[in-house]
């Protein structure tokens, strides 16, 4: 309240009261509350982010698939734009192009269907056990890692959450969920829904060891703004790599072959309409605005994880990768796999 920063120590005390279930609920939401009036630092987030990790249970990894480039595709969600899971079906074709991808992410919060539900809807468990989720991350390049089953400490959090909700309140935890992926990817693609926030961001990735991160923003013209790359406007991008410096751009959708569309072309629906347009995508049904997006997100996507030398080496990538059926391929192997665990 006083507008003075958190340092560490203070902000692993924040952490350990609001995880603590006998500190009344009202408290916790005054004190996120009051955080949110304050305006939460890069370095705040961090320090949130890294006291949040350090309670999280920890997925097994092996040494050699800890040797891969990992990657996450994950939106902060709360554009409120209505579009399909944009997200989940870059990732799942990034992973059929052959990049490790630990997919985190919950059920739907701000949107009808989140990355949960559809995958679950496409016949992909989200609920493997940590060992399990392991071997499919190492056996096929994909696995889900469902936030509650790895932050036991936000049960007690959740009720705040709400009650901040309820008031109207955007807290830090709206910005945390990204940053909390218990494998700790080594490569980003995070979206979010303010050109303002991409480098902050960004700085918050990078402090926490992420070796290769692209940030973004999308605007939709006339509307508001997409947490995904946009096919619609131009694009704020703040990006960083090991061998690259910290740089933030804005880049054009008229710089890739994208078919004339409107907002009313992205929207989704329920998990079911969902699962269909990435089904309908994977198989050449969909060849309109909804593919466009997925190849745009799916370039942005290789190029981060290093698998492609460009966002156009990347978009034609993507392309070969669903043309040739391996992303329909990609579907059917980890159904396949769900269905046998």
């Amino acid at each position: 309240m006083a507008g003075r920063a958190l340092d560490e120590n203070d902000v692993r005390q924040a952490v350990e009261q609001l995880s603590d279930e006998s500190i009344p609920v009202v408290l916790k939401a005054d004190f996120l509350a009051a955080l949110n009036n304050k305006g939460e630092t890069p370095g705040e987030i961090a320090a949130f982010a890294r006291a949040l990790r350090d309670k999280a249970i920890e997925p097994p990894l092996d040494a050699q698939t800890r040797s891969r480039e990992i990657l996450d595709v994950v939106g902060t969600g709360g554009d409120r734009l209505g579009t399909f899971n944009i997200s989940t079906a870059t990732a799942l074709v990034c992973a059929a192009a052959g990049v490790t991808v630990a997919k985190h992410g919950n059920r739907a919060v701000t949107s009808q269907a989140g990355s949960a539900d559809v995958l679950q809807e496409l016949s992909i468990r989200t609920d493997l056990p940590p060992a399990e989720a392991v071997r499919s991350l190492r056996e096929h390049h994909f696995a889900f890692f469902f936030a509650p089953g790895y932050h036991p400490a936000f049960k007690n959090i959740a009720p705040a959450r709400k009650l901040c909700a309820e008031r109207g309140v955007r807290t830090i935890f709206n910005l945390l969920g990204p940053l909390l992926n218990p494998v700790r990817p080594s490569a980003m693609l995070m979206g979010v829904p303010r050109p303002e926030l991409c480098e902050p961001l960004a700085q918050v990735l990078q402090s926490l060891g992420v070796r290769r991160a692209m940030v973004v923003c999308g605007k939709v013209s006339g509307v508001g703004f997409l947490d995904e790359l946009s096919t619609l406007g131009d694009n704020t991008i703040a990006e960083f790599y090991q061998e690259r410096g910290f740089t933030v751009s804005t880049l054009s959708p008229a710089e890739f072959p994208f078919q004339p569309a409107l907002l009313a072309d992205l929207l989704g629906g329920d998990k079911t309409v969902n699962a269909k347009i990435i089904r309908d995508i994977y198989s050449g049904a969909e060849r309109g605005a909804k593919r466009d997006a997925v190849l745009f997100n799916a370039a942005a996507g290789l190029f981060v994880a290093g698998k492609s030398k460009s966002l156009m080496e990347g978009w034609n990538l993507a392309e070969e990768t669903i043309d040739s059926g391996k992303a329909q391929a990609k579907l059917a192997e980890l159904a396949d796999m769900s269905r046998k665990t």
